[in-house]
């Protein structure tokens, strides 16, 4: 049963680190002036529209194909690339009603097919996995293209301990925190476009139990750190190094943005977790790049690893927030 979580405040940020996220693309800065300086919605809101026309934003709508897709084929996979670049114009709060997001998403929803192993089912349908599922719920919540076929799928792939696991097919019975946390994203994003039901929160609650009962990334039975069996090259790395975009890998940060954006009142159980992330802080008040996932996105944000991050920066700094403004 959760407890009360220790009393601790994350110490403000430097005015220089804001300063250093406010001078930045348009899709970091509408974020922090929302989730941190807490500015108008008005000015929110003009700031956000920005991320269509200018920036990264712009440049990712900028490279996608006649056929609806991102990526050749060839040296990356079109249904991999399409994804995450889908997954990361979400992330950097493409207005899904902007003429260019209705633009590229009708295209997608046109063209695009999961080809003859799925019976070439439209892209807002899923596929088979879960962890890629999860992904294309949380776009079609978020782009209005909701397929409820899929959510109905990923309901009834829900393991007994709380989790998903794309090997669930091939007879795993434990989960993965990889394919839960794009699940739960997912029915996130479509309980903030259709509403709460109770189905969904109950799966969500079950689901963000899984990750809290192992304080985020240790394992139940013994308390171990998880290492990370499926990252290369950096195998066996734990997930207290974090990485933007995150595609389909989870890490700690990801995981406690998403109890963040869900509204869940922290407890003592992510208690360590948010001490790990406040540790990540370098001395210039920034968190680092840590390893890029190798995942085709096609856009070079923040200059590779080791560099200071402004997306971990703001996804810590909120994430310290929360934990601080929780009784």
């Amino acid at each position: 049963m959760a407890t009360k979580k220790p009393e601790w405040q994350a110490p403000k940020p430097k005015k220089s680190v804001m300063q250093w996220l406010l001078d930045s693309d348009p899709s970091i800065r509408w974020q922090v002036m929302r989730d941190l300086t807490g500015e108008p919605d008005e000015v929110v809101a003009a700031e956000r529209s920005r991320v269509a026309s200018e920036g990264w934003g712009a440049r990712l709508l900028d490279l996608q194909r006649q056929d609806g897709t991102w990526g050749d084929d060839t040296s990356t996979r079109k249904w991999e690339s399409t994804l995450h670049t889908l997954l990361l114009l979400r992330d950097m709060g493409l207005d899904p009603t902007s003429e260019r997001a209705r633009m590229a998403v009708g295209l997608v929803r046109d063209k695009f097919t999961w080809g003859p192993e799925f019976g070439d089912a439209p892209f807002f349908e899923g596929e088979a996995e879960p962890c890629i599922n999860g992904g294309v719920l949380e776009l079609g919540s978020y782009f209005g293209e909701t397929r409820d076929r899929l959510l109905d799928r990923l309901l009834g792939e829900q393991l007994v301990d709380g989790g998903w696991n794309c090997e669930a097919e091939r007879g795993s019975v434990r989960s993965s925190f990889h394919t839960t946390i794009c699940v739960l994203e997912g029915l996130l994003e479509y309980e903030k476009a259709k509403g709460p039901t109770a189905a969904v929160t109950d799966a969500r609650v079950r689901a963000q139990e899984y990750l809290m009962e192992r304080r985020m990334f240790r394992r139940l039975s013994s308390g171990e750190v998880i290492k990370d069996r499926k990252r290369p090259p950096v195998q066996g790395r734990d997930w207290t190094r974090f990485s933007f975009p995150t595609t389909w890998h989870y890490d700690v940060l990801r995981g406690l943005d998403y109890l963040r954006s869900a509204g869940v009142e922290p407890d003592e159980r992510v208690a360590e977790a948010v001490g790990l992330v406040a540790k990540r802080r370098h001395q210039n008040g920034r968190w680092p790049l840590h390893d890029p996932h190798p995942d085709p996105v096609h856009l070079d944000m923040e200059g590779g690893r080791g560099k200071p991050s402004r997306w971990n920066t703001l996804r810590a700094l909120r994430v310290l927030d929360w934990y601080s403004a929780q009784g």
